[in-house]
C-alpha cells in the first residue's frame, strides 16, 4: 500500500544535524493525518551521514535511503527523491533544519484547500548576512525582469507538490535544473505559506557565494533568452559607436581639425571591442554548453544503493498502484528514472 505523504530530504555532509533531524521528522510523521514516508537522498557525503541514515532506516520502516554514486548537486538530489516518491503529496525540504518540519502541517492544510503546489515563503531569514540577503533579492528581481515565468521571491525549494504537478515534473528531463523555476513554469494552482527561517544550527552552508552565482547563471540561462538579446543589442550599439567614431575621424582628416597622434586611443578602443566580443561569445557559449549537456542524453544521476524500499507501508484509504519503484524480473528493486529511462 502506498503512503499519502512523501518527505524528500537531500543530504550532503549533515552528520551533525541528523540526530535532531530524524527526531523531528519522526515527530512530524506521527502528526500527519495519513501514512507517510521519508526519503533521504545522500548526495555523495564524505562524513558519517550515510552510516547514520542506514541505521535510522533499519530502525524505522517509514524511512528510505537513496545513495547516489557521487555528488550530483542539490537540484539533482531533489529530483532523485521526487522520482522515488510514492505519496499523493510530496514535500521537499532541506536537511539543515532551516526548513522547519513543523511548517509542513501548514503546507498540507493549504494543499487540502485545492492548491496543487504550495511553497513556503521566507518572511524572515535569521543568521544570514546583509550581503546574502541583498544578492538574493537582486537575483529574484533580475530574474523577474528577464523571464515571463512567475518565480516567487523569497522562496527556496521548500514546498509541497501534488501528484499532478509531480508527474509533470517527471516529464521535464533537462540537466541544468532550477527546480523552483520548473515548478513556476508549470502553472497550476499555487499558494504560499509564510514562515520564519531560523539560523543554521550545525555545520556550514552547502551554498557558498560562488555556488549561488553558478545556480543563478543556470537559472537565467534555463528560463530566459534575454542575455542573448542583450548581447545582440550591445553588439549593435558598439558597432554604431564605431561607425560614429570613424565618421568623426574622416571629418577631422578632411577639414584638418586635427587628429590626436599616437596609439593610446587605438589600444583603448580595440581593447573595449575585444572585451565586448569575448563577453558576447561567453554568453552564447553558456547556451551552447547547455545544449551540449542536453544532447548527450546521459542520465541525471546514478544510484549506488537503495535501502528501505522493499518495506511495506500500510496506507489509509488508498488502493492505487502507481509507485515509482517496481519489482524487476529478477526480483530486485528496479529504480525507475536513473532513473530517467536508462
Amino acid at each position: 500500500m502506498l503512503p499519502l505523504y512523501s518527505l524528500v530530504l537531500p543530504i550532503y555532509n549533515e552528520e551533525q544535524v541528523l540526530p535532531r533531524l530524524v527526531e523531528r521528522i519522526s515527530s512530524l510523521m506521527c502528526r500527519l493525518d495519513g501514512e507517510a514516508e521519508a526519503i533521504f537522498v545522500d548526495d555523495g557525503s564524505h562524513d558519517g551521514s550515510v552510516e547514520y541514515l542506514r541505521d535510522a532506516v533499519a530502525a524505522e520502516p517509514r524511512f528510505r535511503l537513496i545513495e547516489l554514486s557521487r555528488n550530483f548537486g542539490h537540484q539533482i538530489a531533489i529530483t532523485a527523491g521526487m522520482d522515488a516518491a510514492a505519496g499523493d503529496a510530496v514535500i521537499v525540504m532541506d536537511a539543515d533544519l532551516q526548513d522547519p518540519p513543523e511548517v509542513v502541517l501548514d503546507l498540507v492544510a493549504k494543499w487540502k484547500e485545492g492548491f496543487e503546489i504550495v511553497y513556503a515563503r521566507r518572511v524572515k531569514r535569521e543568521g544570514e548576512s546583509w550581503f546574502k540577503r541583498f544578492t538574493a533579492s537582486l537575483f529574484y528581481r533580475l530574474l523577474e525582469q528577464m523571464t515571463s515565468v512567475d518565480i516567487p521571491r523569497d522562496v527556496g525549494d521548500f514546498r509541497l507538490v501534488g501528484r499532478k504537478a509531480l508527474e509533470t515534473f517527471r516529464h521535464m528531463p533537462e540537466h541544468d535544473r532550477f527546480v523552483r523555476g520548473m515548478f513556476g513554469w508549470m502553472g497550476f494552482k499555487q499558494a504560499a505559506v509564510p514562515f520564519e527561517r531560523p539560523a543554521r544550527a550545525h555545520g556550514q552552508t552547502k551554498y557558498p557565494f560562488w555556488k549561488m552565482v553558478h545556480l543563478a547563471v543556470h537559472a537565467i540561462v534555463s528560463f530566459s533568452e534575454q542575455p542573448l538579446r542583450l548581447a545582440l543589442w550591445g553588439g549593435l550599439a558598439v558597432s554604431a559607436l564605431a561607425v560614429a567614431f570613424g565618421a568623426y575621424a574622416i571629418f577631422a582628416w578632411i577639414f584638418e581639425t586635427g587628429v590626436i597622434a599616437g596609439w593610446t586611443s587605438t589600444v583603448v578602443i580595440v581593447s573595449l571591442l575585444c572585451g565586448i566580443n569575448l563577453f558576447m561569445t561567453g554568453v552564447a557559449g553558456l547556451y551552447v554548453g547547455s545544449i551540449h549537456a542536453e544532447v548527450k542524453r546521459r542520465p541525471l544521476y546514478v544510484i549506488d544503493r537503495l535501502t528501505g524500499f522493499n518495506k511495506a507501508i500500510p496506507a489509509v484509504g488508498s488502493d492505487k498502484s502507481r509507485g515509482p519503484f517496481r519489482k524487476s524480473g529478477n526480483g530486485g528493486s528496479a529504480n525507475v528514472r536513473t532513473l530517467r529511462r536508462l
